[in-house]
């Protein structure tokens, strides 16, 4: 192998040792060329390209653009498809297991707070703000796994009856649940909704922020690592004004969260939601940072409740 014969000073000695490229011919290395991100869907646990083939282009705060998916109603389709066929499954797992995964899912988090920081900045937020949201994101999440057994107990009743029978009043998930995620926080909002809706065994689909769509898809990688079962939770980006109506007509769809401020958006949905009896649940700007942001009532929102008579004595 050819030797170098000069004696360059220390530093340069130092620069050309960089350049000098491992089969020592001293040709200098090119810079190498960083491997940016895909962002694509997430469905069936799988991570597909929108099958329709198009995307949006996200502008970030450095002047650079991501390009995302724009998803389209057949994702929509494929992806209650896959909710409803995981969404039995998932209810038949332990309180005490659904607890363990969602626990599961704050520890992936956790040691992925770095990235979601870095996208929360890219995407408007200061680092103070960022590293709030990702702390609290991991915080609701144990939360929701600690009510994991314990809310059927504080929902469920024993009842008075006249007659000669025992009278049960339990609760069980309402099924698939579409979530129209909140459209100004990328993560911790996103979280605070999905969390108690898999607590009590239901599976969801999930339309993320327009704007803020890069958590939701690195969040995704965190549960695909967390021993949540395929497609408990499906996660889409896209444009509210072409999917919401798929999420509320729907009928496999069996109830849908939406976060809008927009009165024609929840006109719409509501009159939707009636062909199929579909639960829909309303809110506005939140402050998802604030105790009341969580609660085991968002629990009891996509549960139904069941009476069960049993005669005394048989």
């Amino acid at each position: 192998m050819a030797t170098i014969k000069t004696s360059p000073k220390p530093a340069a000695r130092a620069n050309k040792t960089a350049d000098v490229q491992a089969n020592g011919n001293g040709s200098a290395k090119t810079e190498r060329i960083g491997v940016l991100k895909t962002y694509k869907i997430f469905i069936n646990g799988q991570f597909p390209r929108t099958e329709s083939g198009r995307y949006y282009a996200l502008k970030l705060k450095d002047g650079s653009t991501v390009n995302m998916c724009l998803s389209s109603r057949k994702d929509v389709r494929n992806s209650v498809l896959a909710a409803r066929n995981a969404q039995e499954k998932w209810a038949e797992k332990t309180a005490y297991n659904r607890s363990q995964i969602i626990y599961r899912i704050a520890e992936m988090l956790e040691t992925r707070s770095a990235q979601f920081i870095a996208e929360l900045i890219s995407q408007g937020s200061s680092a103070a703000a960022a590293k709030t949201e990702v702390e609290t994101a991991v915080d609701r999440l144990i939360y929701y796994a600690g009510w994991c057994d314990k809310y059927n107990q504080i929902f469920s009743t024993v009842n008075p009856v006249s007659s000669s029978h025992f009278n049960f009043s339990s609760t069980e998930p309402v099924g698939v649940v579409g979530i129209i995620a909140p459209e100004n926080s990328g993560l911790l909002g996103l979280v605070s909704i999905i969390a108690p809706v898999i607590a009590s065994g239901n599976t969801a689909v999930v339309l993320a922020s327009e704007s803020k769509p890069l958590c939701s898809i690195t969040l995704a990688e965190v549960i695909h690592a967390s021993d949540v079962p395929a497609a408990v939770v499906n996660i889409l980006t896209g444009k509210r004004s072409e999917l919401a109506a798929q999420f509320s007509t729907h009928m496999d769809i069996n109830a849908v969260y939406v976060n809008t401020s927009d009165a024609t958006l929840k006109k719409q949905v509501e009159i939707d939601s009636a062909l199929n009896v579909k639960r829909s649940r309303f809110e506005t700007e939140i402050n998802w940072l604030d105790d009341s942001a969580q609660s085991p009532y968002r629990i009891m929102d996509f549960l139904e409740v069941k009476t069960t008579w049993h005669p005394i004595g048989v």
